[in-house]
């Protein structure tokens, strides 16, 4: 199961406290106490693994190290190490206290969530002409403590839509080296799946019904999803009774949850195009035409028509490069 919203709570280290502490050497004098090391820091780290925020479904609160107290003989407390927590590219950090956001766009990305506190001075640095002997020291200052709830939005180029059983899986199969799972019974796509076809990312997304906006079926679960999507490819299958209503519940539905994806570029294809006689394909394929001039009947066992996808495909990434 993916694990695309989760909340926890983090807490970085505090300061260590400065040491008070005079020369043990012989024939030396003077205050010799080190200061205590800065707390661990908390980061979120992008990494391509979608499934990243399943670590944190049971493990909820999560603290980096305290630095070390300072020591005798100008030895300073050592830094507490940072705890770094690995999410999806595509990870949204909104932070409940402070009603800041942040996001991870990119593999390696680093965004500091929680600061360790500053380590405090040790009497060594407390000493001054007129007071040589200082026992003044500093406490190290506390470190932070956030709740976090953090929100994975797929980030992908071409983002497949369409209602449960219109043979998302099985193009995104076709395309890419992705595995995802193909049945004959509607929702055998639960989470969404990633394929790469050369530079382009495809996003198989689980199938819409309607109601999906108010929540109905996998609903506003999915449907974020789409929101990162650049381009929407729609299928319908050519086994549907009314493609023209299916057509329209998926519009409808997006539009519902964001106004902003019904003006993504949207490429309509009627699949599973050798299911059904020549002469129903060709019925069908007109009344979607209204809809959608450029529709194209595909079918994963027909190679001129998945070379024609390749194509726009191979267009898309055209444009990305001459956008650059």
């Amino acid at each position: 199961m993916l694990i695309d919203d989760v909340t926890i709570t983090v807490a970085s280290g505090n300061g260590g406290r400065g040491a008070v502490a005079f020369n043990k050497n012989m024939m030396s004098l003077g205050p010799a106490g080190g200061s205590g090391g800065n707390g661990g820091s908390v980061y979120c780290e992008g990494v391509v693994d979608l499934s990243a925020l399943r670590q944190f479904r049971f493990k909820k609160d999560l603290a980096a190290n305290n630095g070390e107290n300072g020591k005798a003989q100008f030895n300073d407390g050592k830094d507490g190490q940072d705890l770094i927590l690995k999410v999806p590219v595509g990870t949204v950090i909104h932070n409940l206290e402070t009603s800041q956001d942040a996001e991870i766009t990119a593999i390696g990305e680093r965004t500091l969530v929680a600061k360790g506190g500053h380590g405090g001075k040790g009497n060594f640095l407390f000493r001054s002409p007129r007071n040589t002997s200082p026992k003044r020291f500093q406490e190290g200052l506390p470190g932070e403590k956030f709740t976090l709830r953090l929100e994975l939005k797929l980030i992908a180029d071409v983002g497949l839509i369409g209602l449960p059983n219109a043979g998302k899986s099985s193009l995104l199969n076709e395309l890419t080296s992705a595995k995802s799972k193909v049945a004959n019974y509607p929702f055998t796509t639960l989470e969404p799946n990633l394929g790469t076809y050369y530079e382009l990312i495809l996003a198989d997304l689980p199938g819409l019904i309607e109601g999906a906006s108010g929540g109905k079926g996998l609903g506003i679960k999915f449907l974020r999803h789409v929101e990162r999507t650049k381009i929407l490819f729609h299928l319908i299958s050519a086994e549907s009774a009314g493609p023209v209503k299916e057509y329209k519940i998926i519009r409808k539905e997006l539009g519902a949850y964001n106004k902003e994806l019904l003006k993504k570029k949207e490429y309509l294809f009627l699949s599973k195009s050798d299911a059904v006689s020549p002469a129903n394909l060709k019925k069908k394929l007109a009344v979607l035409k209204k809809l959608n001039p450029s529709v194209i009947a595909i079918s994963i066992y027909d190679f001129n028509s998945i070379e024609k996808v390749k194509k726009i495909l191979n267009g898309i990434i055209k444009n990305k490069y001459a956008k650059k």
